[in-house]
């Protein structure tokens, strides 16, 4: 079992940058795929990027690519979301979430956190 907390959210202008975090607790963190995914209000959640249980794969919606880095520290349980470049169409909830096995930008994930609040100001 994993329990997944985001934290970082918040309200920026466009153009600005944010860092989310989402922190991981139970056993073998380093053995999970890990992902961020993002959702707007009727719409589907869509995948924002992935990395694999080492860090050694890594992937970007087309959306996102140049402007976001996807990083983890597997010794803090803790996986990053940097965002710079921010656009208005980038406000979504922003969720974390862990598989185990190999990572993959599909949303066939195990475990969920509970979502951050992003939200771009024009």
């Amino acid at each position: 079992q994993v329990q997944l907390v985001e934290s970082g959210g918040g309200l920026v202008q466009a153009g600005g940058s944010l860092r989310l975090s989402c922190a991981a607790s139970g056993r073998a963190f380093s053995t999970y795929a890990m992902a961020w995914f993002r959702q707007t209000p009727g719409m589907e959640r869509e995948s924002v990027a992935a990395i694999s249980s080492a860090g050694g794969w890594i992937r970007y919606a087309d959306s996102v690519k140049g402007r976001f880095t996807i990083s983890r520290d597997n010794a803090k349980n803790t996986i990053y979301l940097q965002m710079n470049g921010l656009k208005p169409e980038d406000t979504a909830v922003y969720y974390c979430a862990a598989k185990r096995g190999g990572a993959m930008m599909t949303a066939d994930y195990d475990y969920w956190g509970q979502g951050t609040q992003v939200t771009v100001s024009s």
